[in-house]
């Protein structure tokens, strides 16, 4: 701790993020052996935590993430979005087929920013918003490819017409951001995807994440 920094609030931080790391809670005594603090510093911080909503404890006396991170997680999406749309359009722009950056939503992937390109014919009409199942798609693919791979890159994931009849995707997982769980990726018209675009995708994934960290 610098003189900079406020003890206390690094404090309650890091009751939120060892309750996130748990799906069955706290106990006061576990969080105050993992915080190296006595059981009134930690019944302090989860009572003040308690009035923002950001913890709750059950009936057994649990401490677990409460539901108002949920609003503060809603402002997310745009911040990650505006990171992005650099890399995106880059992307769009190189290959000529439209690009996005998908983030995990519960058990399946959203689109949370796309970017068309500007000098084709035809593109796929991709929107944000857009959402489908994460073992379907390229995009969903390539976030589960993160979490069983053993290795630093996964490298990346192409699909042909499983989530649009006629349509080739390539995506490839973001890396080494906290928090964030998600894939950037094209989609387009075509029979196969050429050869060139798959290591492109993971170059503009690094880009991504590289905005994020």
């Amino acid at each position: 701790m610098t003189a900079e920094t406020s003890q206390t609030l690094d404090r309650g931080l890091r009751v939120l993020k060892l309750l996130a790391d748990t799906d069955h809670g706290l106990t006061v005594t576990e969080l105050s052996n993992k915080l190296g603090v006595n059981r009134t510093v930690v019944y302090r911080l989860l009572a003040t935590l308690e009035q923002h909503a950001l913890v709750r404890r059950d009936l057994g006396g649990r401490a677990r993430v409460g539901l108002g991170v949920l609003r503060l997680g809603r402002q997310v999406h745009p911040l990650v979005r505006e990171a992005a749309l650099p890399a995106l359009r880059s992307l769009a722009e190189d290959i000529g087929a439209t690009a996005h950056l998908t983030l995990v939503d519960g058990t399946e992937a959203l689109a949370v920013a796309v970017v068309e390109p500007t000098w084709t014919d035809y593109h796929v009409a991709y929107r944000a918003g857009f959402r489908h199942p994460l073992d379907r798609g390229a995009a969903g693919k390539a976030i589960l490819s993160a979490r069983v791979a053993s290795v630093d890159e996964p490298g990346y994931t192409l699909t042909h017409g499983e989530l649009e009849a006629g349509a080739s995707g390539a995506a490839a997982p973001l890396l080494g951001v906290t928090g964030v769980e998600g894939s950037v990726g094209v989609v387009m018209l075509a029979d196969a995807v050429p050869e060139r675009v798959g290591p492109r995708v993971v170059d503009a994934a690094k880009e991504v994440a590289d905005a994020l960290r």
